[in-house]
C-alpha cells in the first residue's frame, strides 16, 4: 500500500513537472512573435529610462529603427515613447540610448569625444512577378495596403515577404558640435591634422566601418589625441 501511494505522488510530480517545462517554448514563441523586422531587439525588454530630472522608471522597450523612436509595450499593445526631450538616458540591457531632437541615439563610446550610432532602416516592398514581366494587381494592392498602414504606424507586425534595410550613421561630438560619418574618408575630414596616424590606425586595426566594436575602439584612440 506504501508503494502504490509513493508511486502515484511520484507520477503526479513528474506530470507537473513536465507541464512546467513544456509551457517554456510555447511562452518564448509567443514573446518572439510580438516583434518584427524594424525593431533593433529581438524581444521587448524591461529597461531603464532616467528623466532629467532625475527620477528614473522601469519600462518593457525596444527600439523602432524606423520611426527611431522608443516603443513602450503595455499588456499586449505598443505605443510611441513620447516627449524625448525629457528624456536623459534610456538603459536597454548594456545598451545606452540618448535623445537626440525626436529620436534617440545609442552610445558607442562615452568619452570627452563620444561616439554615437545612428539606426535609420526603410520598409522594402517584396518583389511580385506574375510571369512575363508583369506584376500581379492583387499583389499591388496588398503591398499598397501594407505601405499605408505601416506609414501610419511603424510598430505593425510586417508580412514575411517584406524587408527592412539599415544603415548606420555615426556621430561624434567635437568642440560642442555634432558631426557625421559612415566611411573613413569622411572621419579623417573631421581630423585633419590627424590624418596619417588615423590612416595607419586604421590599417593596423582592420578597422570596418559596419562593426560598432571597431568604432568603439577607434573613438578611444582618437580620444587619446591631445586636440
Amino acid at each position: 500500500m506504501r508503494n502504490l501511494k509513493f508511486n502515484f505522488i511520484a507520477w503526479f510530480l513528474t506530470c507537473i513537472l513536465f507541464v512546467i517545462i513544456s509551457s517554456f517554448p510555447i511562452q518564448a514563441q509567443a514573446n518572439s512573435e510580438r516583434t518584427s523586422l524594424q525593431f533593433l531587439f529581438p524581444d521587448f525588454i524591461k529597461s531603464k529610462v532616467k528623466m532629467k530630472n532625475g527620477q528614473e522608471n522601469s519600462i518593457i522597450l525596444n527600439y523602432n529603427t524606423v520611426s527611431e523612436k522608443m516603443v513602450y509595450q503595455k499588456g499586449e499593445n505598443l505605443y510611441d515613447l513620447t516627449n524625448p526631450e525629457m528624456t536623459d538616458t534610456i538603459f536597454i540591457m548594456t545598451n545606452k540610448f540618448v535623445p537626440v531632437g525626436k529620436v534617440y541615439y545609442e552610445v558607442i563610446l562615452a568619452a570627452t569625444i563620444p561616439i554615437f550610432v545612428q539606426y535609420k532602416s526603410e520598409l522594402l516592398p517584396p518583389g511580385t512577378p506574375a510571369g512575363y514581366g508583369e506584376n500581379s494587381q492583387v499583389s499591388n494592392t496588398k503591398m499598397s495596403s501594407v505601405a499605408e498602414s505601416f506609414q501610419g504606424n511603424s510598430n505593425i507586425k510586417l508580412p514575411v515577404d517584406y524587408k527592412i534595410k539599415t544603415d548606420l550613421i555615426y556621430w561624434l561630438r567635437k568642440d560642442g558640435n555634432m558631426f557625421s560619418f559612415i566611411n573613413a574618408r569622411q572621419l579623417l575630414k573631421l581630423f585633419p591634422d590627424k590624418e596619417s596616424a588615423l590612416k595607419l590606425f586604421i590599417k593596423e586595426k582592420h578597422i570596418k566601418f559596419d562593426r560598432q566594436s571597431d568604432i568603439s575602439i577607434m573613438g578611444e584612440y582618437i580620444n587619446s589625441f591631445k586636440l
